[in-house]
């Protein structure tokens, strides 16, 4: 996802400097690493597939609309047959019951109390909760992933004050909104009892074996139970019991650390100054050396309920505390709930978790313990397309008070460290996870890692290619019995055995580097990144090309960020949209008739820098509003099919 300022939002190579091997042999004895080559990549390609059994594939399904072109034009292109419209733009009132709606001021110049009421900044994951079984009135919620000081206030940065800290902040978290569709048009509901908007200030409470933990304790909050405020909210999920999943992910660039961080500091990649938002200078909760502790409240997973605006949001520790992309939920054979989530940094690891009880009928109320018991475990990818989930575990794998770690509050609120002593394999970057809503399938995109090769951080079968600036996408199939191949695998998704294989490796098939060529059938794309099954069966997938590399070198050819459809079953893909200039395109969420299907648009008007200027704010984009618009705004698009059919059919 956007990380915020520039490429030097993180370390160069990522803070993942453990020894663990990269790829392991399937008896766990002997490891090796592959050198990339075209005829390794071809190699790894044919031969991590799963059997025909294994797979279980399904008839292939057309991809019914009509292609779009790559595009560099500031717009938002769809196929001709479908209709876009904006819905929900940063600034825009979120239609708070009894509160004020305050007007977008195109200067800017909106106050941090009027931000408070309006839509945050940096529109991304987000979750669509359907209201009395009809499709078309529901509510979503919606995550602002981070702010751009340059075009949200009238002058930028060029002075810093503690308005501009408590503006960017009510700029981050949450919207929730209720919306309506009315002959053909969406409109936001204005004094709905359910909108609310949660920010980097609203009160939180934490659940789970880390709740109390001397870790979690600061000076404003004795007893480690009263987090304050939620950031850097990137992908999402939902729940079957109805909550929305909302996942903290860069958080330790909002703080200022020692100028040498201490090595738990520097596994999260803290930092003196941060990624240079200066909330520190007016906020001194993040300041890291006053407040050490500050920092270990953020990096969870936290629940919210869309229909109860009174609802204290709560992070869920047990589910570990990493640089969380999303939160992706399902149920294992037996009833019980499995969350897949990725760590997006470059060499970090994918997790699930796995709850100790049953999903119960009744709702949130019926289930709101449910996250604070289970197992987590991470993934390790072995040779010729095996894999297994090691847990996470108090006692186990060496993860004991010799090892560091005296407790299960220690395992979660150190979770990179403990996944590093247990030996999980460092992947791509990994972000968004789907689950294929008939066979079980996982499918997780790996974004992209330029460092990988370098500085002996081999490729492996798993990530099979340096310098990875295209990212790739990876599948698997969760079972047991994995030793005999004939056997068809069960797809519980609570297992700890898979196999998996690659989806597509991205690319353009026209680079100069066959490296950066890719293995896609269909429109090519690059950086992968959203990914969100249909009730259908058809995957989604949104990319996440950076500024700095758009329309550059290997990416010259591919255009802007763009959304396309895959059959998973054939690996036909096709483009069903691009963007407007210097945008992400994230977020994708379906209502339950597949008539609509609302997507995002984040930071068009980006730029390299990832910070805009005050004096020229559409500079690059001046989208959706056009020439008499202010700046560029992040929002909530709503598109369907002009005839009122089934969204990509």
């Amino acid at each position: 996802m956007g990380q915020g300022y520039g490429r030097d939002y993180e370390q160069g190579d990522g803070v993942n400097t453990t020894s663990n091997a990269f790829i392991h042999e399937v008896d766990g004895e002997r490891r090796h690493v592959l050198r990339c080559t075209t005829a390794a990549v071809a190699l790894l390609m044919g031969s991590h597939t799963l059997t025909a059994s294994a797979a279980a594939p399904v008839k292939g399904k057309p991809l019914g609309f009509t292609g779009v072109p790559v595009s560099s034009a500031d717009a938002l292109v769809v196929p001709p047959e479908y209709e876009a419209q904006v819905l929900y733009r940063w600034g825009d009132a979120t239609g708070i019951a009894g509160a004020a709606a305050p007007a977008f001021s195109a200067d800017a110049s909106n106050s941090w109390q009027e931000q408070l009421l309006q839509s945050g900044m940096h529109h991304d994951g987000m979750e669509y909760f359907p209201l009395d079984k009809n499709p078309r009135h529901g509510l979503l919620a919606i995550n602002h992933e981070y702010t751009d000081d340059g075009l949200l206030h009238s002058d930028g940065m060029k002075t810093w004050t503690a308005d501009k800290v408590r503006k960017s902040q009510a700029a981050h978290g949450v919207s929730v909104i209720e919306v309506v569709e009315r002959a053909g048009v969406w409109r936001v509901m204005p004094n709905s009892r359910y909108a609310r908007r949660i920010t980097g200030h609203t009160p939180m409470q934490f659940s789970g074996p880390a709740a109390g933990h001397a870790l979690l304790k600061t000076a404003a909050d004795p007893e480690g139970l009263h987090p304050l405020g939620t950031l850097n909210n990137c992908a999402a999920g939902q729940t079957p019991w109805g909550t929305f999943l909302t996942c903290e992910e860069n958080w330790n660039g909002y703080f200022s650390a020692q100028d040498k961080p201490n090595p738990d500091e520097a596994r999260y990649g803290l930092r003196a100054k941060g990624f240079g938002y200066r909330w520190h200078e007016f906020d001194e909760r993040f300041d890291a050396v006053k407040h050490p502790n500050e920092p270990h409240r953020f990096g969870w997973v936290v629940e919210i309920d869309p229909q109860d605006p009174t609802q204290t949001p709560i992070k869920r520790t047990a589910l570990g505390r990493i640089k969380h992309e999303g939160a992706t939920t399902t149920l294992s054979r037996d009833g019980r709930a499995v969350v897949y989530m990725g760590d997006d940094e470059r060499f970090e690891y994918i997790y699930k978790f796995v709850s100790r009880d049953k999903v119960k009928p009744g709702g949130y109320r019926a289930n709101k313990d449910i996250l604070d018991h289970g197992t987590l475990y991470v993934a390790r990818f072995d040779e010729q397309g095996y894999g297994r989930w090691l847990p996470l575990v108090h006692g186990e794998g060496g993860l004991n008070a010799a090892g560091g770690f005296a407790s299960q509050a220690d395992v979660v609120i150190k979770c990179r460290q403990a996944a590093d002593l247990v030996g999980a394999t460092k992947m791509d970057r990994p972000e968004w996870v789907a689950v294929h809503p008939n066979t079980g399938e996982v499918f997780v995109t790996l974004t992209n890692n330029s460092s990988r090769g370098k500085d002996g951080r081999m490729v492996d079968a798993a990530n099979p290619r340096n310098d990875n600036i295209m990212g790739h996408i990876i599948r698997w199939r969760e079972g047991k019995g994995q030793g005999t191949f004939a056997k068809r695998l069960d797809g519980d998704a609570s297992a700890t055995e898979f196999r998996w294989m690659h989806f597509a490796l991205a690319g353009d098939p026209n680079a100069e580097k066959a490296e950066y060529r890719g293995t896609i059938k269909g429109d090519m794309y690059g950086s992968p990144d959203g990914l969100q099954f249909d009730a259908g069966g058809l995957l989604w997938i949104q990319t996440d090309i950076s500024t700095s590399a758009m329309h550059k070198g290997a990416y010259k050819g591919i255009g802007n960020n763009m959304m396309l459809c895959a059959d998973p079953a054939t690996g036909e893909t096709k483009r069903f949209l691009t963007g407007p200039a210097g945008c992400e395109i994230t977020g994708v969420s379906f209502t339950p008739d597949r008539r609509a299907v609302f997507i995002n648009i984040q930071h068009p008007g980006e730029t390299a820098s990832e910070r805009g200027d005050p004096a020229q704010p559409k500079a690059v984009s001046s989208w959706p509003d056009g020439p008499t618009g202010g700046r560029p705004r992040s929002a909530t698009v709503v598109i369907r099919r002009k005839d009122g059919g089934i969204v990509g059919t």
